[in-house]
Parts: C-alpha cells; structure tokens; sequence
C-alpha cells in the first residue's frame, strides 16, 4: 500500500514535477522518487512588430547597450510580460513612441525571462521601470505618473534639459513661473563651448536624475546685456531666483564649479512656494510626511503638462506668491524685480511712500515678533475674551539687516510674556471695542521694548468680512508709558487683520499679502492632478457626481481637522483667497468637515438605527428619546458579536422612549469630544440632559441584564427641580407603558419558550432516530471490515499464487530458451553435412570412370601386370570403404532431418 503524490512547482518559468512515494499510515515517511523539469516557455514579443519600440524581448541587453551608442537619447523600458503595470503602461510608451520617434530611440527590454541578460544583470524591485540616457550620461530614472503626457514631458525635458534665454522678456518670463529657477550666464564669442558650459548643462541632468518631478528649471543666457539684469557679470556665473527669500549667486570662490555641487546647491537653496504631490499608488508615506509639517491646503487641478499656458495654475501661484510675500523678504530681493513687474503692488511708489511715512509714526512695523495672548473669561457668564498681540521691538537705533532676515527669538518671547503677565490685571477686566495698546520697556535691553494691543471680543465673533472696510485706516497710535493705556478709534480683529501694522503691504489690494508671516497657522500648498488622484478628492469630500474636477481642502493633522471648500464656487484666486483668511483668523468662520458613510441605506423596518456623520446630531442631540449608541468598526469581530443583544434590547425597549443605535466609526466622523480610541464603545445619551452622556462600564460583561440595568440607571434619575402632579401622573403613565410593554414581551417570551420545548422534544426524537441510524451503520461498518479483511486474505493467496506462477513461467522461458540455442546448432551441422554429402557424391562419380576404362585396358592386355591387378584390388577395397562411410553419413543425416 504505497500513496503516490504528485507535485507540481512553477519556479522562475521553470515547471518542476515531483512524484513521491508515501506511507498512508505515516506521511511522515516520505521519499522522492524523481524529478521531471519542464523548461520554461520561451518568450513572445510585448510589443507589436508594427510598433516604434523595438521589443527585446530576450532580455538582450548587451544589444540595447549597442544601440544606445547610436543614438543621442535613449528610452529603456524594463517590463515583466506577467505584470499588470507593465501590460498598462505599454499603450503610454507607444503614445510616446509615436510622436517622439524620431528624436528619441524608445527600447523595451523583457527584464524577467530567467535567461536573459537583463535579469542576469539587474535586479529590480519592481515593475515597469523607465531609464534614460542623454549620451553618456544616465540612467536617469523616471519615477511619475505612468501617463503618456507626463512620461513626453520628463522625455522632453531630458532631451533639452536647458532652456535659452535671449531677450529680456523671456527671462522675465522664466522668473516669473512659481518653480525655482537656475540661470546661467555663458559668453559664446570666444569658443563654441565656453568654460563651465558642459558643466551647467550636466548639473541641468544631475537635477532631473535626483528630482523626477523636474522642480528646478535651468536657463542659459549668452547676452551680456540680459544677464546684467540679474547682476550676472562675469561669464560661467549662476544665479538661483527666489520669490519670497533672497536670490544667490553660486559662491564660486566657496564650492568648487562641479556639476554635482551646482545640482546639490541648487537643491539646498531652492524657494518650494507650491508643491506637486504625485503619489505612485503603491504603500508610501508621501502624504504623511507632508501632512506632519503642518496644515496643508491641497488643491485638485486638472493638469496637462504638454499645455503651454495653464490660467488656473497661473492664478494658484499669484495667490501663493502673495501669501509668502513677506516685507523684509521684498526689501532683499534684486533690482530686476523694479524693471519689469509694474503690476506687483510691491513695486508701487505711492504705496512705498506711504508705508514711509506711516513707519515714522508707528515703530511697531520695523520689525515685529509677535504672539497671541488670550486672557481668560473677566466673569463665569461671560462669553467674551480679551485678546492682545504682545510684539516684541526694536528701537530705531538698531537697524536691521537688508538681506538677512532676522529670526523671532524665542528667550525675547518668553521675557515679554513674563512682563506682559506681571501686568496681566491692566487688560483682564477691561471690555473695549476698540484697540488699546501699551508700550513696556524691556528689563534686558535699552533698544527693545513690547507692545501690547487688546481688545475684547465675543467667543463666536466671525464678523471678519464686515470689519474689512475700517481695518485698512491707519490708526493713530501713541505710545505711552509703562502700564499706560491709549486707546484707537478703529475696531479690527486682533493679529491675522492688522494690516496697517506692515509697511510692505498694498493697502488697495487684499490682505492675504504676506498672511503666511503674520498668524501661527501657516499653510504649505501642494498642487495634485485630479485626472489621476480624484480619488482622495473624495476622501476628503469632494462630490463624486461633478463633471468639473476642481477641488480644494485643508487638513490640519496636528488638530485632526479637515476644511473643504465649497465646491459650488469657481476655483479662482479671490476664492482662495478668502479660504485662507478665514482659515487663519483667530476664530475661523469655516466648519469642520466631517466624512459620512454614502453606503447606509435607512430602512424604517430596522430596529437599530444605523447613524452617520451627517445624522449624529439630528439622531443624537435632536431627538427627545433616550439613546443607547453603539461605535463599531467591521474590522472588530467583538463588536459583531453584539449584534443580537442590541437586537433584542430594541425590541424590549419601549420605541417611543428609547432609541438603540450604532454608528461605523471607521466610515464616518464624529466631534471630538465624542471620539474614542476603543471599539466596542457605549454611550447612552438621556433625553433630558443630553451633553451629560454616560459610558457603559468596561469591567462589566455586556449581556442583556447588564445592559437593562444600565439604562433604566440613567433614565430613572430624578431631576434638579420637584416633581408636581401633574408630573406624577406622566410617570405613573409612563411607568405603566413600560410595564404593559414588558408584560407584552414577557408574553412573547413565553409563547416563544413553548415553541422551543416543541422544538426540543421534535430534535429528541430526531436524535433519537439519528442514534439508532449510528448503531446500524456500525453495524454495517463491522460487517465490511470482517469482509474486508478476508478479501484482505484472498488477496494476499493471490498474490502468492500469482508470484509462483510467475516464478515457474521464467524457469520454462529458461529452458525454451536453451532449446532454441540447442536446435539453431543442429541446424548449422545439418547444412555442413549436406555440403559435405555433396563433395563425396562428386568424387565417386569421378572414380566410377575409372573403373570403366580400367575394364576396356583389362580387355586389352590380360597379361597385365600382376602388381597392377594388386593396386586395383586396392582401389577397390578403399572404395568399398568410402561408399560404406558415405552411407554411414548419409544415414546419420537422415536422422537429423
């Protein structure tokens, strides 16, 4: 009794098969009998003969290098035929193909097939992967978008990874676009190839090989007369243009002039305004790390890289350049900022002269270093607070530096909030609709000094808009003596409106100018494709049925809170503008967004309430019933398990009174103050004081009773006020509704009790059947193994009987066998005799003619000789003697036959 196991491996495109031998008792005991290897299938062609990609479909690498020698720039696809991104982005690559065919030699190269080169060679992680070479120098990997027009892009970029600037207007043009930009400065009179070009030009592909997403463009310039524009004065000098920050020039005499550190200096330095997020769809913690940053406001644009003009993207970046548009940063920036950009309201002379005068009667704009102090509530009722702007300052015999930017201190703000609350009692019970601000002198420094503005305003004060058309008076301040207080005439919100407070501000334009300098709730902007991330677009909120994907959300992940932007308004600039005012005001007017479960379909027939985002409130808070909520999540099989409880503790539960509910924490989102971090969680909200829910006990089982006994705990408890009779009567109404019901459950109870005694006895009885079945197939089973085993028996007589037969067989093929020997002997001695038989009958004819013509002598001559006669009767004696062995013979031949 041998088990025989087949099995089949597929190993690396090889098919193995193993057969193993097998005791039944004990697999344990297995052995391998063989192995039988099946190569694997050759390879067929990925891409179509008629295709611009020339398909090695062998993995011949050593061919793609030659190939690539040939040509200027070179596009490896490495594909695995069995893998679905590879099988997706084959149509892009032919996309490509087909229109930069031309210019760029596109190579698809079978990266899997075990005997190949390339996979002897490389060793990737994962699938497909795209290598470019501009002549000698790559691979340059791309890693974006498997999209047609993101791959073109990237192409295009390596094919000219410098852009040439030959007027002005066009190197306004290049700085003027929201990536940082590199311009290098190269004088072509001398040689064609001037010192320091090839170098620029490799550091422009240094960039794209460290940065796929192509963020820094590079920009040559061969006019003198240009470059001076961006104080570039010596040939083979590089400048790196910033926006909000200073614009540097490559420290030539600090670095060496490598290609390598341009691209690590470049790098280091560049001005990240707007960011593209491209998730590659696979697990990465892209996101998370920019998230962490700080709050982020992220917009969906639907973007075609192959477009030359983009207006909405154009628009996002004026808003992001006047959100980082800080004073002092504007004071650094080069002279080229003064020539051409007229439209900017920092160029603006009338604005730049005001900001003068209004800096001479108001120091505080030289250079504040500001933090919010909120004081608390003056009384218990009140609802109001005083808020101030405690600023630190210098006095105008300390100037500060034109280029470098001076840092807030944190030991400055930490000592101006010490003596801000030595005189915390001057602005606690003060209750003003106006600024009142007062001047201290620090303890530290004879040229620093703090200022205090306060004003007192309501807890939900949102009148940010109406307030817009007096924040932008100046007001008319002076500064008092120590613990002095004068007051304005102008009523503003607090620090994020204070726009008259910074002298590089244009008055006429919208006071999102330089807003990421002036709160504590700075955003970072990242730019995502909507045609391919709309699906955290509707993560995060956006509408799943609009034709127009256009979208824009800030997540605070440090607060666990979302903002979206209504999606009924165009994405524009003045639209954005006034998400990010209202997202950094003190107390923003924006509401949080809370996601909701689209799945939950209410049905009225359904016991227990299935709550969502957008119900929570109405269900919970709105109702007048008692409410028992469950928080689940379908992960957690214990909360699964508590299905039937609440089941059959709504059906006990009056519907009028009370209302058991459940809510998937995991699809939607719920208040804070009404999060958990353990599931299964239970809350009961009483119908009278609903902010005061109770949360059912951890160390207790959750059973029916328990449950009950909870309830009935927190319903029953008497109120504040005393009871009339009026009162009296409701509950005596009410607690005989509850007992009617329960008498009615209990009858239910019963009734159904009875039915599982009916159904008890009716299983006995089938058990009882099924018991005397088990006992006959015993029965049965003991009769099939005695004949089992005497068939066992038989069988192994058989067997014996069988190898005996067998044994005797090859005993009497043996002797056949020595027969057949024996008998093909014989038959070569018969043909030997035969041919000798025939040798004999031929000499006797010979020696009978002879005789015959001795008989004609003896005729002749009687008197023959006497010795004569003897020979003859010699001749004849040996005669006689032949003729008696040749009968012998011919005898004995007989026999044979």
């Amino acid at each position: 009794n041998i088990l025989r196991l087949s099995v089949f491996i597929k190993l690396d495109g090889e098919e193995k098969f193993y057969l193993l031998l097998c005791n039944p008792s004990s697999f344990s005991s297995c052995s391998r009998a063989k192995d039988v290897t099946m190569p694997a299938k050759l390879p067929v062609n990925f891409f179509s003969t008629r295709s611009p990609v020339i398909d090695l479909f062998r993995g011949q690498l050593d061919y793609a290098d030659q190939l690539r020698q040939d040509s200027e720039i070179v596009l490896y696809f490495f594909y695995a035929p069995w893998c679905g991104q590879s099988i997706a982005a084959r149509e892009e690559i032919e996309r490509v193909a087909s229109r930069l065919s031309d210019q760029v030699l596109f190579v698809a190269v079978n990266c899997w097939w075990n005997q190949g080169k390339c996979r002897k060679q490389k060793h990737f992680f994962y699938f497909p992967v795209i290598h470019l070479y501009h002549r000698s120098f790559g691979p340059i990997e791309y890693k974006g978008p498997m999209s047609a027009v993101y791959i073109e892009k990237f192409v295009r970029r390596v094919m000219t990874p410098l852009l040439y600037i030959s007027s002005r207007s066009k190197l306004l043009d290049f700085l003027s676009n929201y990536e940082p930009g590199v311009v290098g400065f190269f004088e072509f009179n001398a040689s064609p190839q001037p010192p320091g070009y090839l170098t620029f030009f490799t550091s422009a592909l240094h960039s794209l090989k460290k940065d796929y997403l192509g963020t820094i463009r590079f920009g040559v310039v061969t006019d003198k007369r240009v470059a001076e524009e961006i104080s570039l004065v010596h040939s083979g000098s590089v400048y790196l243009h910033r926006h909000a920050n200073t614009s540097l020039i490559y420290p030539k005499d600090i670095m060496n002039f490598t290609a390598e550190n341009i691209c690590k200096w470049a790098l280091e330095n560049r001005e990240m305004l707007i960011r593209w997020l491209r998730p590659h769809g696979g697990k990465s913690l892209l996101l998370n790390n920019e998230l962490k940053k700080g709050p982020a406001l992220l917009i969906f644009i639907p973007y075609n890289p192959l477009e030359e003009i983009h207006p909405l993207l154009d628009e996002i970046t004026k808003v992001a350049l006047e959100y980082h548009k800080c004073n002092k940063s504007q004071a650094a920036e080069p002279d080229l900022q003064h020539v051409g950009d007229s439209d900017s309201p920092a160029f603006d002379s009338s604005v730049t002269d005001a900001h003068a005068k209004f800096s001479e009667t108001f120091p505080i704009a030289k250079s504040p270093c500001c933090n919010t102090v909120v004081l608390p509530q003056w009384h218990s009722i009140s609802r109001t607070h005083n808020v101030c702007e405690l600023c630190v300052n210098q006095t105008l015999g300390v100037k500060p530096n034109k280029v470098h930017v001076p840092h807030c201190n944190f030991l400055e703000i930490e000592a101006a909030l010490d003596s801000f609350y030595l005189q915390e009692h001057t602005f606690f019970q003060v209750i003003s609709n106006t600024i009142e601000c007062s001047n201290f002198l620090s303890f530290y420094s004879p040229f620093s000094y703090y200022t205090a503005c306060c004003r007192t305003v309501n807890r939900h004060f949102l009148s940010f808009i109406s307030s817009e058309k007096t924040i932008f008076q100046t007001p008319k301040v002076a500064f008092s003596s120590h613990g002095k207080k004068d007051n304005t005439q102008f009523s503003i919100p607090h620090i994020e409106d204070r726009n008259c407070f910074i002298p590089d501000l244009n008055i006429s334009s919208t006071n999102i100018t330089g807003l990421s300098c002036r709160t504590n709730k700075t955003l970072n902007l990242y730019l995502l494709d909507s045609n391919l991330f709309w699906i955290y677009a509707e993560r995060l909120g956006a509408s799943r049925s609009t034709h127009l994907k256009e979208f824009a959300a800030i997540v605070d992940l440090k607060e666990e809170v979302h903002y979206v932007l209504d999606q009924n308004q165009s994405l524009v600039g003045p639209t954005l503008e006034n998400f990010i005012k209202n997202f950094s005001v003190l107390y923003s007017p924006l509401k949080r967004h809370l996601v909701d479960d689209p799945s939950v379909h209410f049905h009225e027939e359904h016991v227990v309430t299935e709550v969502t985002t957008n119900t929570f409130h109405e269900t919970v808070f709105l109702s007048a019933k008692n409410v028992l909520l469950l928080y689940y999540a379908q992960w957690c099989g214990f909360c699964a398990s508590l299905n039937h409880i609440f089941i059959q503790l709504a059906r006990l539960l009056p519907p009028d009174s009370f209302t058991v509910a459940r809510i998937d924490v995991t699809r939607n989102d719920l208040p804070w103050e009404f999060m958990t971090d353990r599931l299964p969680t239970i809350l009961f909200f009483p119908h009278q004081r609903k902010e005061q829910s109770v949360k059912f006990p951890e160390d207790f089982s959750v059973n029916l009773p328990n449950l009950l006994k909870f309830i009935l705990h927190h319903s029953s408890l008497s109120s504040s006020e005393p009871c009339t009779k009026e009162c009296l009567h409701k509950e005596s109404v009410l607690q005989q509704g509850h007992i009617s019901h329960l008498e009615r459950e209990i009858q239910k109870l019963r009734s159904e009790i009875s039915a599982l005694h009916q159904a008890h006895d009716q299983l006995e009885a089938q058990l009882s059947e099924a018991r005397r079945e088990e006992q006959r197939l015993q029965q049965q089973k003991h009769t099939l193994e005695k004949q089992h085993k005497t068939l066992q028996l038989h069988s192994d007589q058989l067997q014996a009987t069988y190898d005996q037969k067998n044994q005797e067989l090859l005993e009497m093929a043996e002797k056949l066998q020595e027969l057949a020997d024996a008998s093909e002997n014989l038959l070569k001695e018969n043909a030997l005799l035969r041919i000798l038989v025939a040798s004999r009958g031929g000499k006797l004819q010979s020696k009978d003619e002879i005789k015959e013509s001795l008989q004609s002598e003896q005729t002749l001559s009687e008197d023959n000789d006497i010795s004569l006669s003897t020979a003859t009767a010699a001749l004849e004696e040996k005669r006689i003697d032949n003729i008696d062995t040749i009968e012998t013979e011919h005898s004995s031949g007989n026999r044979t036959e």
